[in-house]
């Protein structure tokens, strides 16, 4: 079958002699039909991607239908449109036991520590499958991106009346503020580029919006009665912004890492304890967030095809990759068609 390897840092091969996925014991084959581009795939083109290693076939937020699946206790069949839960987990570790899937201590990420979806079909266990009843092949390839900001909304427990800051409009960011006004926060953007700030506000309704600079930590304490948010999130996988970030939080306030970086973060000591700050990782996310944002995109008419601002064919996709790596393109999400 079709399939695109990145075989080395900067390299992607198209090939037509990939082995056909076998049907499992729990497991069902999948036709992959949408391919979510984000920053873990252009991290790891570029070599920069932590718990990474190559060759491997990338891919982990998608869509498909079930081309063959056994019986199976959640219902499915073949001809499902489904979304993929691509975090798998052992079951046994604690924090399996404690219901956090989402970090288990022996995660595999398919398109991160085993091959993805980057190919016609792949095999996936019948648990990680959702089915995405009433969304399109699109909408459901984006439930994953964007439950990983409803995945942090709700650890952070934000809540009706809350500010929140979000620093980085990107794809996560962006899901981010959307859940947090579910949530019914008052939302703050900050970024460096104009126009994901403009899309902060028109897409996500973002309340305000800064740009992120010498100035920015001043519009922020103006907008908040120099009192600093009570919760900030960082989505953006930059170090300088994330050791920033610990300035922008207010005391007794929580900072929410979202994006991450193959490195150290450091911070003052005496700052953050005279502050009695909250540091908290969010990663990926859990089976009930999936189903959370696919209801809310059946209920809140949230309208993905703006947030989709890219796309292209898998043929033409080697093509397209290195571009959507130039800002310039100001790619918000692309998304490949099989």
């Amino acid at each position: 079958m079709k399939g695109i390897v990145c075989s080395r840092i900067g390299e992607f091969q198209f090939r037509e002699d990939l082995p056909e996925p076998q049907l499992l014991d729990g497991e069902a084959i999948i036709s992959v039909k949408r391919i979510g581009i984000c920053g873990t795939d252009l991290h790891a083109f570029n070599g920069n991607q932590p718990f990474f290693t190559y060759p491997r076939i990338l891919g982990h937020e998608l869509s498909g239908m079930i081309e063959q699946i056994g019986d199976n206790e959640a219902g499915l069949k073949a001809g499902d449109i489904v979304c993929v839960i691509p975090y798998m987990h052992c079951g046994q570790c604690m924090a399996c036991l404690r219901g956090k899937t989402n970090c288990c201590r022996s995660m595999n990420v398919i398109g991160v520590h085993t091959d993805g979806g980057m190919r016609e079909r792949i095999s996936v266990p019948i648990t990680h499958l959702v089915r995405a009843d009433g969304l399109s092949m699109d909408q459901a390839a984006l439930v994953e991106p964007l439950a990983i900001g409803a995945h942090s909304v709700q650890r952070a427990n934000v809540t009706r009346g809350d500010t929140v800051l979000v620093i980085g409009a990107g794809p996560i960011g962006l899901g981010v503020m959307v859940f947090a006004k579910e949530k019914g926060a008052t939302v703050i953007a900050m970024d460096m580029i104009a126009e994901r700030l403009a899309f902060s506000k028109s897409w996500a309704k973002a309340d305000h919006i800064i740009r992120a600079g010498q100035e920015s930590s001043n519009e922020l304490a103006a907008l908040t009665g120099g009192e600093l948010p009570p919760i900030v999130f960082d989505a953006t996988g930059n170090q300088r912004s994330m050791t920033h970030a610990f300035k922008l939080v207010g005391h007794g306030g929580t900072l929410v890492y979202v994006g991450l970086i193959n490195g150290d973060i450091s911070f003052e000591d005496s700052d953050f304890h005279k502050r009695e700050l909250t540091l908290m990782g969010s990663r990926n996310a859990t089976k009930a967030d999936f189903n959370h944002v696919i209801k809310a995109m059946t209920e809140s008419g949230l309208d993905l095809e703006r947030y989709v601002t890219h796309r292209c064919g898998f043929d033409e996709m080697i093509g397209e990759f290195k571009q959507w790596l130039n800002p310039s393109s100001k790619v918000i999400k692309a998304v490949v068609e099989l």
